[in-house]
């Protein structure tokens, strides 16, 4: 798996959308990652913080797909403000726990992720939706 995860802030949807074809840039305040299935982990997160049903979330169309690009694979999502409001929420030791429940749900997937590499996705992702919080807007995620 090869892909790059742009975690991003924006004012709304349509300002969010711009990013489809090169990504956020310098424009929006981001976090970049890379190799690992971000709509899949938005919601195991929202799982692991609030105890809700992958199938459930999935069903109720999380994540919410903003804008996508069939011919070269590009996607806008919206954190949903659920998972936005428990990651804001969530101390060190909540967001230490979570990512490392998210380390062991993918390695019985046999896909490793390093427990610090999950800690500083999870705490990256927390401290971006606490300054989107303060700015009054959402995040967003890009995946090429």
């Amino acid at each position: 798996m090869s892909l790059i995860v742009k975690f991003f802030v924006a004012p709304d949807d349509t300002s969010a959308g711009l990013a489809l074809r090169a990504g956020p840039g310098r424009a929006f305040e981001s976090l970049s990652f890379g190799n690992f299935d971000p709509e899949e982990a938005v919601v195991e997160w929202e799982c692991l913080l609030v105890d809700g049903s992958f199938e459930e979330l999935v069903e109720a169309g999380e994540p919410r797909i903003v804008v996508d690009q069939d011919d070269d694979g590009c996607v806008v999502f919206a954190i949903s403000p659920r998972l936005s409001a428990a990651l804001a929420d969530a101390g060190p030791s909540r967001l230490h726990g979570v990512a490392a429940s998210w380390a062991r749900l993918r390695a019985e997937d046999s896909e490793v992720i390093d427990a610090e590499i999950a800690e500083a996705i999870v705490g990256g992702l927390a401290a971006l939706v606490s300054s989107a919080q303060r700015q009054n807007q959402g995040v967003y995620c890009w995946v090429a």
